[in-house]
């Protein structure tokens, strides 16, 4: 039905046309700025009392756009919606669910230097970051569009004679997902798109710091013709919109990626059956991590200082897959460390929109304090190699924190064990291979 599947590529923004429509997107952008946003249930454009006012992280006077923000009993429309749309699209043939996927990644593709440039002003992603978070939208556009296919056809399961045995898949109903910050676009996309093209329908909650990329994602898909109340757009504060949807008897399954203690709370929410509910709900919670890299004493070590510095600085280390560990075997430690320090000094901070600089803000003021607070511990945990008191000063218009380097870390201290997610790393010394092992 689909041509066989293949990643987005990516651009070269050292070429010029790139570069040109990379800096014509954001002018378009910047010119659209300050608007108002509702919530959609059921199709229906909603405004609220109160709104949430995003504001760029690298600039602050900037204000990306007011957003609607729903009440609990907005969450419970959005719910009674997402029910009501469901029989009709369950029952919609596969193919023609998969086609709006389809649909909705070549309006993506067109529009991809414009989806780019908004993660550059809301999420403060530097040019790559943002065109691969981009990229990576379209991506699971079209792999969950043939996968539907593909896992809707059945398959067969144990032979028993005398009959003929088959496994089918069916929608669940209507259910929750819950999108981090940090992918704002591919991890909101792809969440949805899982969702909606088995059959379900869903109640769209963006995190808090980027609802306007959210929203954009969702008039992208009315654009592609889903159908009103299949996806509801319900932006609001996680603990009391979130709350309710999680813990709703009519909520049907949870997506959710974020912080350990948050999807620890959702995993208990969700454990219990309140009266009304006559399911178990289902649930995938996407949390934190503290990712090391080993390196041992036969290694290339000018190829593992690039690849940890890119690992450890990329958007500001606020992902779940940076790099905030480095174990080092004691041989190559120092010329190590060394080669980090110096690759990581030459890193360029500020407002992402200016494509000399690799390292924007991190994404807002509570993010800024928490890892502050973690470099005055690094202080008394180890030696500051990088940083340390220049990451204590902000840019007067932006939450900037310059890349932070941390020497001869216990392997059990807090700054060792714990999730910083910015721009802080550790660099710990192993004994072997094996310690390394233990260490991490």
């Amino acid at each position: 039905m689909f041509t066989p599947f293949q990643n987005e590529p990516y651009v070269n923004f050292a070429d010029e046309t790139p570069r040109r429509k990379m800096e014509e997107a954001l002018a378009r952008v910047e010119k659209e700025l300050g608007k108002t946003y509702p919530l959609v249930i059921g199709g229906k454009r909603i405004d609220t009392e109160h709104r949430t006012e995003s504001r760029n992280p690298a600039n602050w006077s900037q204000v990306i756009g007011h957003v609607a923000e729903a009440t609990p009993d907005d969450a419970e429309l959005a719910l009674k919606a997402a029910w009501q749309a469901f029989p009709e699209w369950s029952r919609t043939p596969v193919e023609a669910r998969a086609r709006i996927l389809v649909k909705a990644a070549a309006i993506m593709r067109r529009r991809i230097y414009e989806f780019s440039a908004w993660m550059v002003l809301e999420a403060s992603k530097n040019w790559n970051e943002a065109y691969a978070d981009a990229a990576e939208a379209v991506d699971f556009l079209e792999f969950y569009a043939r996968e539907a296919i593909r896992h809707t056809q059945g398959h067969p399961t144990t032979p028993s004679p005398g009959e003929e045995n088959e496994v089918r898949y069916l929608p669940l109903g209507a259910g929750v997902s819950i999108s981090p910050w940090n992918f704002p676009l591919a991890i909101c996309c792809g969440m949805a798109a899982a969702a909606v093209v088995t059959g379900n329908t869903l109640v769209m909650k963006p995190a808090e710091q980027t609802p306007v990329v959210a929203y954009k994602f969702f008039e992208l898909m009315e654009l592609a013709s889903l159908p009103a109340g299949v996806l509801n757009f319900l932006p609001g504060m996680g603990e009391v919109v979130g709350e309710v949807l999680t813990g709703h008897p009519q909520t049907r399954f949870v997506n959710f990626t974020g912080s350990k203690d948050v999807g620890l709370h959702i995993y208990q929410r969700i454990s219990h059956t309140p009266p009304g509910q006559k399911w178990l709900k289902r649930a995938i919670l996407e949390m934190g991590g503290k990712d090391g890299i080993i390196v041992d004493d036969g290694a290339n070590l000018d190829g593992a200082a690039e690849g940890i510095v890119a690992a450890a600085f990329g958007f500001q280390g606020q992902k779940c897959s940076a790099c905030s560990r480095v174990i080092a075997h004691t041989k190559i430690y120092d010329a190590l460390l060394e080669k980090v320090v110096e690759r990581a000094s030459h890193l360029r901070v500020g407002d992402p929109s200016k494509p000399k600089n690799y390292m924007g803000a991190v994404i807002d003021g509570d993010a800024y304090k928490k890892i502050l607070s973690y470099v005055a511990m690094g202080r008394t945990e180890g030696r500051v190699a990088l940083g340390g008191d220049e990451a204590s000063k902000s840019d007067e218009n932006g939450w900037f924190i310059h890349p932070t380097i941390i020497a001869d870390v216990s392997p059990n201290s807090r700054i060792a064990q714990e999730e910083i997610f910015g721009p802080v790393l550790a660099f710990i010394r192993a004994e072997s291979f094996d310690h390394a092992l233990e260490i991490l």
